[in-house]
């Protein structure tokens, strides 16, 4: 070479793709997922009764390969990326299992399906046949996702899944702590300390790992005074190969999975949404992937997961901000992905989810319901918190009507055999807790469209609730939440809850003639 080459001819720097900070987020990435899948297994057999071999040996490792190929895909954009830009510090896209889909599908699709069916196998492939489909969904809004961002109202699908987050996600999680508060309460105190309180721990300790050892100290210790750890409601799992197998089992569950298309279109689409912001989170941190790219490795991971025996989707997590200011680069995610991937394969993570007491590792999820909850307020205009509240009551309606379900079954009591009274409180609780995100999506949006003197629209949101109504997709009056078509058949309360809706439209229309605002002046309008 010449001594007076030019210095575009230098060698590109060298992908730096591990480096320390890659040790701390295999932690937190890894122990997020694994906190997934215990609470996964926790509700699947600790609440739905479901047998822990089907969800040990078939559900957590189907779910785990989603995130092996997931993040293993992601990694090679960060390489992509890096040998694009001629860049050393590109930090890969952290994947994992989706925290609102993991409430939302183990509580209103496989659980359900299994207390309706009675047949655990059916229900996981109705579970695997409902992934299959939210993985087709993702597909294809994988090339009109800034369409679908434009058209729904930021707060009112951010509101419906923070009302998942502080009544699903976080309410469960806090049942485990409190059934073991010693290691839990400990455990939950570290995270919050550090996560949220900003607390630094020496020498860079991942604040996961520590709350984990925390916890099993306090537990350690409180045992020598007599304390003892209640038992784990899943059995414990063993060491073997659980490598799942590409499988069309989830035909047989396709003839139900329809059913909960109205749960599982809200939650597909809010995954993409999400993977468009993340993404462009990330550009702003200086790595500037591709969107479709991103959301095009979430679905196929997705459609993976359900052809592998998974129940429960992937997605690009929220924070890589976070992780690329702790210095990572793509060794991270690579790692994540082969920990949770072959360890579920190989029964490890099954036996870590039944050794470790759910109230260790449970807070993290905790952690991320307060975020999610923190984020929808903070993304959202303040004249439209309101709405946030509005989404909170279908997704109570739901969660009470889990607990009541519960407890009427323990004790073997007819749904019948109750007073008149009480029946008819139980079958309003069944029709506003069924469709419960659908729901919430659209009351905020009323809500919203409202305050912004948007009546039109606000009008058509009754409308469109009202034919949702006559169809089962909110509201359904079954206790399993189908869909029907209208008949004389249909019980009353259907027709009764749809004409309300179309009347409550009339209602808003009208609002549009009396009120002298219009939506430019509500644009300054204070909260």
């Amino acid at each position: 070479m010449n001594a007076g080459a030019p210095a575009a001819h230098a060698a590109a720097p060298r992908y730096r793709w591990v480096a320390p900070g890659d040790l701390n987020g295999f932690f937190a990435l890894s122990i997020d997922n694994l906190a997934l899948l215990a609470g996964m297994s926790g509700i699947l057999v600790g609440l739905f009764k479901m047998p822990g071999d089907l969800v040990l040996g078939q559900m957590v490792p189907g779910t785990a390969c989603g995130v092996l190929i997931g993040d293993l895909l992601y990694a090679w954009l960060a390489f992509r990326l890096a040998a694009r830009q001629a860049r050393s510090d590109v930090c890969a896209m952290p994947l994992g299992i989706d925290t609102p889909s993991t409430f939302a599908l183990c509580l209103g699709v496989v659980g359900p399906a299994f207390a309706t069916t009675h047949d655990a196998r059916l229900a996981w492939a109705v579970g695997m046949a409902v992934l299959f489909l939210m993985g087709c969904i993702k597909l294809v809004a994988a090339f009109f996702g800034q369409l679908i961002r434009a058209a729904l109202p930021r707060t009112a699908l951010i509101g419906a899944l923070s009302a998942v987050a502080l009544v699903l996600i976080m309410f469960f999680p806090f049942r485990k702590v409190f059934s073991e508060p010693v290691g839990g309460l400990v455990a939950l105190g570290v995270v919050l300390l550090t996560l949220v309180g900003r607390v630094r721990i020496p020498f860079g300790i991942p604040a996961m790992l520590v709350s984990v050892v925390a916890g099993l100290c306090a537990i350690n210790l409180a045992g020598t005074l007599g304390y003892t750890v209640p038992a784990a409601t899943v059995s414990a799992g063993a060491l073997g190969f659980y490598w799942p197998r590409p499988s069309l089992a989830l035909l047989d569950g396709m003839h139900l999975a329809w059913n909960y298309l109205p749960l599982a279109i809200p939650v597909a689409l809010a995954t993409v949404i999400g993977g468009i912001d993340n993404t462009e989170s990330a550009a702003l941190a200086g790595d500037a992937y591709p969107t479709r790219s991103i959301l095009l490795v979430e679905a196929v991971s997705t459609i993976a997961q359900a052809l592998l025996g998974g129940v429960v989707q992937t997605t690009p997590y929220i924070g890589h901000p976070a992780y690329k200011a702790m210095g990572c680069r793509a060794a991270y995610t690579i790692a994540t992905g082969l920990f949770i991937g072959i360890g579920a394969a190989t029964g490890l993570v099954g036996l870590l989810i039944t050794l470790l007491p759910e109230s260790l590792v449970v807070p993290i999820l905790i952690y991320v319901g307060l975020e999610m909850s923190a984020q929808a307020v903070q993304v959202s205009a303040p004249r439209h918190i309101r709405a946030l509240g509005l989404a909170l009551i279908p997704v109570l309606a739901y969660m009470s009507l889990i607990q009541i379900n519960g407890l009427i079954g323990e004790a073997q009591i007819e749904v019948a055999n109750l007073s008149a009274g009480f029946r008819h409180e139980f079958e309003a609780l069944t029709m506003l807790g069924n469709g419960f995100i659908v729901t919430a999506m659209l009351w905020a949006s009323w809500l919203v469209w409202v305050i912004d003197a948007r009546f039109a629209r606000a009008s058509l949101v009754c409308l469109l609730a009202a034919l949702l109504t006559l169809c089962g997709a909110i509201h359904s009056p079954f206790p399993d939440g189908r869909l029907f078509w209208p008949a004389a058949a249909t019980p009353s309360a259907v027709y009764a809850l749809a004409a309300a809706y179309a009347l409550l439209a009339v209602l808003t229309l009208a609002g549009d003639a009396l009120s002298p605002r219009s939506a430019a002046d509500n644009e300054g309008a204070p909260p």
